[in-house]
């Protein structure tokens, strides 16, 4: 728990339906673009067929031969940027993102500390796949990056705010779109100042051009709504979001998921930043706040 009091502020920019997905990799020193024979062999291992189509010290590019966007004008591949190794600020972050950074909590003062280099890597026309594949395709290309940089101390996810140790992320189970979820979907939680309220939402979903999520309530053990939160997310994702306005989902009793008890959703604006449409979910008798 975070005890630090944070201001609701949604004057800031919404974030782009769509956008690319930035991964960012932390080193403790420099670190060298690898070559193009290695890099390459990496792709086609997690990815299937690629082209590279540039390499040099600044920037490799690979086009993801077997993801395909189709557009008005014509079909082109995915392309996969890495950018070269650049100085890394880690004072950059703000203690509210830090806050939220709940998968690194002992170790992210010490690595935005220790950590002066970063390399980036990011998917581009790739918001023109469905969403699972393009799921997929950003979690393969994570798997990528893990095994060609083994000096990688950290990776932040830009998109939605995670910070997670690499061990972390090379020693996970999760398999399928789901990794996008555990990567790419940060579920927030913050109490607010004066009441017995918390409110949980997730941040990272609007990049597959799904919902967010929101749950603004009292009463409950906030780790159930958070666990609430990743299941529905894994929910969406899976079915292309089949959720409106006014229909209901399965709600929690004694941490589980219950059939007996239903939970009406609504499309309504952020309660906290960045401003958004998400997806608030009326947890019945726990709900706070008016609808």
């Amino acid at each position: 728990m975070n005890d630090e009091v944070f201001r609701q502020d949604l004057s800031g920019k919404s974030p782009r339906p769509g956008g690319p997905f930035i991964i960012r990799m932390l080193f403790t020193k420099p670190e060298a673009m690898p070559d193009k024979e290695r890099m390459t062999a990496a792709m086609e291992k997690h990815i299937g067929a690629v082209e590279c189509f540039c390499h040099d010290e600044k920037t490799a590019g690979f086009a993801a031969l077997e993801h395909i966007a189709e557009f008005k004008d014509g079909r082109v591949p995915v392309q996969l940027m890495v950018m070269g190794c650049h100085s890394f600020e880690g004072e950059g972050f703000d203690a509210f993102s830090m806050s939220q950074m709940w998968d690194c909590r002992e170790d992210r003062e010490r690595i935005f500390r220790e950590c002066r280099y970063q390399v980036a890597a990011t998917d581009l026309l790739a918001a023109a796949l469905p969403a699972p594949e393009r799921a997929n395709l950003d979690a393969d290309l994570l798997d990528a990056l893990a095994q060609l940089y083994p000096a990688c101390e950290a990776f932040y996810f830009q998109n939605c705010g995670k910070l997670f140790l690499a061990e972390d992320v090379r020693s996970r189970p999760v398999e399928g779109p789901d990794r996008f979820i555990r990567f790419g979907v940060n579920a927030r939680f913050f109490t607010v100042q004066g009441t017995e309220d918390m409110l949980v939402d997730t941040v990272g979903m609007s990049t597959l051009f799904l919902p967010d999520l929101q749950y603004h309530f009292h009463g409950m053990d906030p780790n159930w709504v958070v666990n609430h939160a990743y299941n529905f997310a894994s929910y969406i994702l899976a079915n292309d979001n089949p959720i409106k306005s006014g229909e209901t989902i399965d709600g929690v009793e004694g941490g589980a998921m219950s059939r007996e008890i239903q939970w009406k959703c609504r499309y309504e604006e952020a309660l906290i930043q960045p401003p958004r449409e998400v997806l608030d979910i009326h947890m019945g008798r726990y709900a706070a706040g008016d609808r």
